[in-house]
């Protein structure tokens, strides 16, 4: 018998919700992809933590403020809430890439910080993302590298030439895999 985590790391646009090239700058845009409230519920009647860790440039940019953003991240877990999951904490790095900060991933920042304020080592642990920098960050922490085909995903698998450990349609499909759950 496999072993449940305990945590669960999530990147945000683009595995629970629509990304954009323009970036999700409003409440009214951030829209969940089709299964993922679902998926987080599931792990939560699981007894498994989820923990979203995300970039958020926009904010560096100048493209919505932290004020929106935690706006946003409001819609994110009232719909959370509502298809009966909950999430331990969101951490966002609101850096632009070219600010050199520890936070933004693929740095290990925000999955230290995760790590320091949930109190579980995310060595081990999933961590579902969409893009290259999801997977090196999993990777320079340990954590288990999960990539789903939504947002980024195909490009970040076309990139890698297919050499990827675990890929899954979305994430509903990934948490299936993570809790061996068969449909």
């Amino acid at each position: 018998m496999t072993r449940l985590p305990k945590l669960v790391v999530l990147d945000r646009d683009g595995v629970i919700n629509v990304d954009s090239d323009d970036y999700v700058k409003s409440p009214e845009e951030w829209q969940p992809l089709p299964g993922s409230l679902e998926a987080i519920a599931m792990l939560h009647d699981a007894g498994v933590r989820v923990a979203v860790v995300t970039n958020q440039a926009g904010v560096g940019r100048g493209l919505y403020t932290e004020g929106t953003l935690a706006a946003i991240h409001e819609r994110m877990l009232a719909a959370v809430r509502d298809a009966g999951g909950a999430l331990a904490g969101i951490y966002y790095c609101p850096h632009r890439p070219d600010e050199g900060c520890d936070c933004r991933k693929p740095k290990a920042g925000l999955l230290r910080r995760a790590e320091r304020e949930l109190g579980i080592a995310v060595a081990g642990q999933p961590f579902v993302g969409d893009k290259g920098s999801d997977l090196e960050a999993a990777r320079a922490v340990g954590a288990r590298p999960v990539l789903v085909r939504t947002g980024y995903g195909e490009r970040t698998l076309a990139a890698a030439g297919g050499r990827v450990e675990e890929v899954y349609a979305d994430l509903l499909e990934a948490v299936h895999a993570i809790l061996r759950v068969d449909e």
